[in-house]
């Protein structure tokens, strides 16, 4: 059984200037959409930024917003912590692609129950822990980042720097209705061809068989 496609990806931070071909582009967000959705209502769109300088203008936006975000905390400990997850939150600089996946509206029984109000709501909240219009999103960039890792691309899931998803939004002049910033990844060549992949936990610590 080969499954090598899988391991070949692994988080990329650090990028050469090499462009990526538009067509190659076009290819990957085409392998995207052709992930699973639920009830196939396809609630995605992918804003793709080739711009270099905007590319930068929108990690500057994500620094702001840490910076922002960081004075309505008190605690000393979680100011500094917060605020040193934003060098993790802008690698994306690098890259002469950014890749911005938006989530669109996704109905499901658990809205349905919250707004007809006849379960009690704390109830009801628990049927929207599946989160199935979250979860169209993740397989879609999952199947670009094996895609792009296929052909030689290096990616990284990212969903850290939507905490600035409005003003980055606003910064590129997107819009669509009811659709957020949900997620985004770089994609570029990577650096370099030495990569590697935290440590997985055992298999038989996370699979359960029941026969």
């Amino acid at each position: 059984m080969n499954l090598d496609f899988i391991y070949k990806r692994h988080s990329v931070r650090k990028f050469t200037e090499e462009q990526v071909p538009e067509q190659t582009i076009k290819e990957l967000i085409k392998a995207a959409i052709h992930a699973p959705s639920g009830k196939n209502q396809q609630n995605w769109h992918f804003v793709v930024v080739t711009n270099k300088e905007k590319i930068a203008e929108i990690a500057r936006i994500v620094e702001m917003k840490n910076a922002e975000l960081s004075t309505y905390l008190r605690d000393e400990a979680k100011i500094k912590g917060f605020k040193g997850t934003v060098g993790y939150h802008t690698v994306f600089k690098g890259a002469p692609v950014l890749v911005l996946v938006y989530a669109g509206p996704y109905d499901t029984i658990a809205d349905m129950l919250l707004a007809d109000g006849v379960m009690p709501r704390e109830e009801a909240i628990k049927y929207t822990k599946p989160n199935p219009g979250i979860q169209n999103i993740a397989a879609a960039l999952e199947n670009l980042q094996l895609a792009a890792a296929n052909l030689g691309y290096g990616t990284c899931w990212m969903t850290g720097p939507t905490y600035a998803a409005e003003e980055i939004s606003a910064y590129i002049g997107f819009k669509k209705d009811g659709y957020h910033l949900a997620a985004m990844s770089p994609l570029g060549v990577p650096a370099t061809d030495k990569l590697s992949s935290p440590p997985r936990k055992p298999l038989e610590d996370v699979l359960t068989i029941i026969s």
